[in-house]
């Protein structure tokens, strides 16, 4: 049950949110015991956002909350994959890109909590 919300100083045009669609639902997988069939996606694109001081172009930061705990390592991995996604789809540095992680124990789908 993972939600991935991205909140970027891109427009994210029709195009790039398929783009963006398709490579979340591929880079989930890479955490174990996750999947696309649970993921739940939000886009917030043309917000305007300071990082280092200055108003950026370019800049991007993606949330991953997911139900139970995942191997760190798995989350390395899925970091450079959306950073290069984040890269090809909207043209955001992997430099310009904060991903973070959230975990948690209590987790609420269909009317139940897990």
């Amino acid at each position: 049950m993972p939600m991935i919300t991205l909140t970027t100083t891109a427009q994210i045009p029709p195009a790039a949110e398929a783009a963006l669609t398709a490579g979340l639902g591929r880079a989930i997988e890479l955490l174990p015991g996750k999947s696309e069939a649970h993921l739940m996606l939000s886009f917030q694109g043309g917000v305007p956002m300071a990082f280092q001081g200055t108003k950026q172009e370019a800049a991007a930061f993606l949330e991953v909350s997911c139900f139970g705990h995942v191997d760190p390592a798995a989350y390395n991995t899925m970091t450079g994959a959306v950073c290069a996604l984040l890269e090809k789809a909207l043209a955001i540095p992997p430099a310009k890109t904060y991903v973070k992680y959230t975990e948690t124990t209590n987790w609420g789908w269909n009317g139940v909590n897990f």
